[in-house]
């Protein structure tokens, strides 16, 4: 049990049972639904969680921090839109550019949000709510209720979601995955190997000491707004091409899937705790039900009931189970270091020959 502690922590088992939880609800899942263990069936809830999970990427950034993010899904939906208004007034456009310009919008729309919250000091719940209605209400006042039609993209773009980057047999594995795969082992990297990314935890777990010690909390806060904006910016282009059909109401709700990854994956919604990875995990959760529920005939809104409880039953595991194993945890830790304590003072205390 001791080397079971030391080498695993108390996250790492939360992982590690929501994966089991995702075969159970898979296994469950096809023996309701006909045809449910296919190729198609994995590209449907890929291309779903693809979205999820690079949004739920920055929103980890912020969470990690003791703050959230509840405008990501208008980000996304404004980014959509306009980057999809001008691709199709555009089409000679480099691709590249227009996803530069994707995650350029929503830093920028994120560099408002951080500010405020960093520098104003005003709680982020009240900041991003705010920001939800004011960036879709832009959207909905700019846009003149058009709406963006595949027929006007380029055949780049519409094609795009139909590119088999790397087939694995009868598999195939789709560009916005992959891409969705390389946030995440990136960012996952970042937080684990990187100083500086650490502190995003520095200043969750513990805010009084991260300040005693001269962390720079407001930049760190704004910079992880900045990030989560981007990368829903990219989320929002990613949108684009998975539905080319573009309208105001793109991304209206996506905030509560993301948030309900990021708790669901293990990322304490207190702050300080938590891992990219993780997150990744509850995307393909949230994914898996998303679609699942979908093929079965069930309402969305009922879709929007389960997303809901599945948030409140991860806050709840996260204040008892994880709790009490970090405790027990960290019992373990105390007892290493006083069994060290006790040898070093043997060794100091033995007479010398």
């Amino acid at each position: 049990m001791t080397w079971l502690k030391r080498r695993v922590r108390p996250e790492q088992i939360r992982e590690l049972s929501l994966l089991v939880l995702i075969v159970a609800a898979i296994v469950m899942f096809g023996s309701f639904i006909d045809g449910y263990y296919s190729f198609r069936t994995f590209n449907r809830i890929a291309s779903s969680v693809a979205i999820i999970t690079v949004v739920a990427v920055g929103q980890t950034l912020v969470v990690l921090t003791r703050n959230i993010d509840l405008s990501v899904g208008s980000i996304v939906g404004f980014t959509a839109y306009f980057v999809g208004t001008l691709i199709a007034n555009n089409n000679g456009i480099n691709p590249l550019l227009a996803v530069a310009i994707a995650i350029a919008m929503g830093a920028a729309l994120g560099v408002v949000n951080g500010v405020i919250v960093a520098w104003g000091r005003v709680p982020a719940v009240v900041v991003t709510l705010g920001t939800l209605a004011i960036y879709r209400g832009v959207l909905v006042d700019l846009s003149g209720a058009k709406t963006v039609t595949t027929d006007s993209l380029p055949d780049w773009l519409t094609g795009l979601p139909l590119v088999n980057v790397t087939p694995i047999g009868n598999l195939d594995i789709r560009p916005l995955f992959v891409v969705a795969l390389v946030i995440v082992v990136i960012f996952q990297f970042g937080t684990t190997y990187l100083s500086f990314a650490r502190r995003f935890y520095a200043i969750g777990s513990n805010p009084e000491a991260a300040q005693l010690v001269g962390l720079p909390m407001k930049g760190i806060v704004f910079l992880a707004f900045v990030i989560c904006g981007a990368l829903a910016g990219l989320g929002g282009f990613m949108f684009l091409v998975r539905f080319g059909n573009i309208t105001v109401e793109a991304g209206r709700g996506l905030e509560l899937s993301v948030v309900a990854a990021v708790v669901v994956g293990g990322v304490n919604i207190f702050g300080g705790s938590g891992t990219v990875a993780g997150a990744m995990l509850g995307a393909v959760m949230i994914g898996t039900l998303e679609q699942s529920l979908f093929r079965l005939g069930i309402s969305e809104f009922w879709l929007d009931a389960v997303l809901g409880l599945l948030i409140l039953l991860a806050v709840a595991s996260d204040a008892v189970i994880l709790q009490r194993l970090r405790a027990l945890w960290g019992g373990a830790d105390l007892k290493l270091v006083a069994r060290g304590a006790d040898s070093g003072a043997g060794e100091q205390s033995a007479p010398r020959p």
